[in-house]
């Protein structure tokens, strides 16, 4: 078992990529905190884990990443339940920003940012310094092919998701150095 009692965060908990993710961490062993605006999918996502049999530990957490102190009281109420924190894994995301960018809203645009970039970095942020204590985690940012091949009506989505490559290329490189990796997976349509 890859995971096995290694505490995982994994945002963005619903139907789709999140839940995939966060029951692939529980059959690798992982003890899982597990986060989402609405608490019914963190509920239904603990069933999910309960049915695979595995006995894995489950901190459910109703998490708004957009709200830095949201994601404060996620990390640390982690840590006091297991007492540290060896992954974070975010894919939280919000599908906004589309249509043509020369009538954009740049609202919508702003929105999507929130949570695709700003909201990732608030939770990524309120990890690091565990990880630095503890001696190394792993970061995964959750992006998408929109930031490598530039599909029409997707601008805005892409600018969220590019910003946070960017970003991630860069925390590589500073955090590095405290045994931190911090990795994109870039997925293609699911």
């Amino acid at each position: 078992m890859l995971l096995k009692d290694k505490v995982v965060i994994v945002s963005g908990i619903g139907p789709g990529l999140g839940i995939e993710l966060a029951l692939l961490a529980a059959q690798e062993g992982a003890k899982l905190a597990i986060c989402a605006r609405t608490a019914s999918k963190l509920d239904a996502a603990e069933r999910d884990v309960a049915a695979l049999g595995l006995g894995t530990e489950v901190l459910k957490v109703p998490t708004d990443i957009a709200d830095r102190e949201q994601c404060r009281k996620l990390v640390e109420r982690t840590v006091e339940r297991f007492g540290r924190v060896d992954a974070l894994i975010n894919s939280a995301y919000v599908g906004g920003g589309f249509g043509p960018i020369e009538t954009a809203d740049l609202d919508d645009w702003r929105a999507t940012m929130d949570i695709n970039f700003f909201g990732t970095m608030n939770l990524t942020q309120e990890v690091i310094p565990h990880m630095k204590r503890q001696g190394g985690g792993s970061i995964v940012m959750i992006n998408t092919m929109v930031t490598r091949v530039p599909m029409p009506t997707q601008g805005g989505y892409g600018a969220s998701k590019g910003a946070l490559r960017v970003a991630t290329s860069h925390l590589a490189k500073e955090l590095g150095r405290y045994g931190i990796r911090v990795n994109s997976t870039f997925m293609g349509w699911m």
